[in-house]
């Protein structure tokens, strides 16, 4: 049995800078050509349930999250994306209340002035 194979980019942006690396995945006929078996033959992770690859949301393609099981295509950018420090919700959530407490304050200052 022939080996297909394609051409795809790993962009590894886990550690400093990202790296941008051309990569050829070798896969058989009976093979489908996804995230998991490129991550595999890259020698990047083992399985899905890899520690490397433990966390949700830590590889993509072309900036979109992507599942072990999703299809990949020729020329795809398959990206490694480092740990969030802060978690997004949070941070508006914080802003948010912090918002609504200088709105809390302003009306108490025009109350008082109304009483002074």
């Amino acid at each position: 049995m022939a080996s297909q194979s394609m051409e795809i980019l790993i962009c590894d942006a886990r550690l400093g800078e990202p790296k941008l690396s051309p990569f050829t995945v070798h896969f058989l006929p009976s093979e489908a050509p996804t995230v998991g078996l490129a991550l595999i033959k890259a020698g990047i992770a083992q399985s899905p349930e890899d520690p490397s690859l433990a966390r949700k949301g830590c590889f993509g393609v072309f900036g979109k999250r992507k599942d072990w099981d999703s299809p990949i295509y020729e020329g795809d950018r398959l990206e490694l994306y480092s740990p969030l420090l802060v978690d997004p919700k949070a941070v508006r959530r914080k802003k948010a209340n912090q918002n609504q407490d200088a709105k809390f304050q302003a009306a108490a200052a025009k109350r008082k002035a109304r009483r002074l």
